[in-house]
């Protein structure tokens, strides 16, 4: 009977244990998402973000890692924070883990909650935030990750860096653009750069190795003013339409190419009519008896590096916007010249390291993608530092710039585990391999 009491004893005592340590981890858990709900509350939404906000949040995250931090103005009021795990080889060269801290705007009244308010759906574990997918997520889970190893007593044998940018979302030029283009950068001896992807709808999780270069492009016409009632040829209404007719065909021809399966989003040319602005105002909206003389439409154009660039243009001049229709474009932006991609196969020490690093956190990836719109990693990639695009996150529709963007807790969570396993990885790996000179 007392052999029985002491095993009931041992039982309860146990239980206890077992209750607490599950207590312990809801707790962490709990205080891991309160502190993404913090940075997603942080209002740095385009054109006005509160950089200084971001940064002085992020710095105060960093402290308790006791992680160096600097602040860099490559641009005046655009700040960006540069945070450093020092390694044990000073001599190995580093990895970049880059985010941007500028979020895009959105219609408040089209969201379920409000953006900025990080809601947390407590029946689907779902946070709604502006940012929530991209990316203050991935900037968060860096930190988290390296708390975590921390905590579990590892220590990087190469440096680890953690660039906070802003402007990625208005094109990244007065942010990584000029970072990656600074003599500062190249002090840094970057050796990989992992940078934001995109979630997946699946199991597995997609991996980035270069993009398409983005063309965001205005097309005007013009032609004499008439009567509304009045039918009559090159009018600036009638020779826009044609433009844009003749550039829904070729749209239709490259997304008939994309649901017949086999090719994937990054390899189409990508052509969204993003505005349309034509017609002569009055108080109570536009007149409607008159045609007007000018009419443009702006579209926002992706094209894949296996595309010939040169000849798309020649369409534009020839077909698309054809000075004798008293046609005229200009480019708002026009990434142009060499794309360059990073090597996803045997021949990147870099790209085995994060499939096998994945994998041993319960995960995998699916085959290496060009990213179908631009990130900062296209910079890095120029200066001549192989980039990858990674978000880890699964079983989630893609929401980036859409409606109630969402991240789920538990894919948060699972997330930040994926980082500690890639960053343990790469920050341990010993070869020099990847080093400024011999890229």
């Amino acid at each position: 009977m007392a052999m029985m009491n002491l095993l009931l004893l041992l039982l309860l005592l146990l239980l206890a244990v077992l209750h607490l340590c599950l207590l312990s981890a809801v707790a962490g858990d709990d205080a891991i998402v309160s502190r993404f709900q913090e940075y997603l509350r942080i209002n740095t939404v385009q054109p006005n973000p509160d950089y200084y906000k971001a940064v002085d949040f992020i710095i105060s995250q960093a402290k308790p890692l006791s992680l160096e931090s600097q602040t860099i103005e490559l641009v005046k009021g655009k700040p960006l924070l540069l945070l450093k795990w020092v390694g044990s080889d000073p001599t190995l060269p580093a990895l970049l883990l880059n985010s941007h801290t500028d979020v895009v705007p959105f219609e408040e009244s089209k969201w379920t909650h409000h953006p900025l308010q990080a809601h947390v759906d407590h029946t689907t574990g779902n946070i709604y935030a502006r940012g929530s997918q991209d990316m203050k997520c991935v900037g968060m889970q860096y930190l988290e990750a390296i708390r975590k190893l921390q905590s579990s007593g590892f220590h990087p044998l190469r440096s680890v860096y953690l660039s906070f940018v802003p402007d990625e979302e208005i094109g990244g030029h007065d942010g990584a653009e000029k970072f990656a283009e600074s003599d500062f950068f190249k002090t840094l001896n970057i050796a990989i750069v992992l940078d934001e992807g995109l979630p997946s709808p699946t199991e597995s999780y997609r991996v980035f190795y270069g993009e398409r270069s983005p063309w965001w492009l205005v097309i005007k016409a013009k032609g004499p003013p008439g009567h509304g009632a009045k039918l009559y040829d090159n009018s600036a209404m009638e020779n826009l339409l044609k433009s844009i007719e003749s550039i829904r065909r070729f749209r239709a021809s490259q997304f008939d190419l994309l649901k017949a399966g086999g090719t994937a989003e990054g390899d189409v040319v990508n052509i969204n009519m993003v505005f349309l602005k034509a017609g002569t105002p009055s108080p109570t909206g536009f007149v409607m008896n008159l045609q007007p003389s000018e009419a443009e439409a702006g579209f926002d154009i992706r094209i894949p590096p296996s595309v010939d660039a040169e000849a798309l243009e020649r369409r534009l001049v020839e077909e698309w916007a054809p000075a004798s229709r008293n046609m005229s474009f200009e480019f708002k932006q026009k990434l142009t010249g060499k794309q360059f991609l990073t090597a996803a196969d045997d021949s990147n020490p870099w790209w085995g390291l994060l499939e096998n690093a994945v994998k041993e956190a319960g995960g995998r990836t699916s085959k290496p993608e060009i990213f179908p719109a631009s990130t900062d990693a296209r910079y890095f990639r120029k200066a001549g530092v192989p980039a990858f695009g990674f978000s880890p996150i699964s079983n989630t529709p893609s929401l980036l710039h859409d409606h109630n963007e969402y991240l789920g807790k538990a894919e948060y969570l699972k997330g930040i585990d994926l980082y500690v396993s890639i960053i343990k990885a790469y920050a341990s790996y010993e070869s020099k391999s990847g080093s400024r000179d011999e890229l």
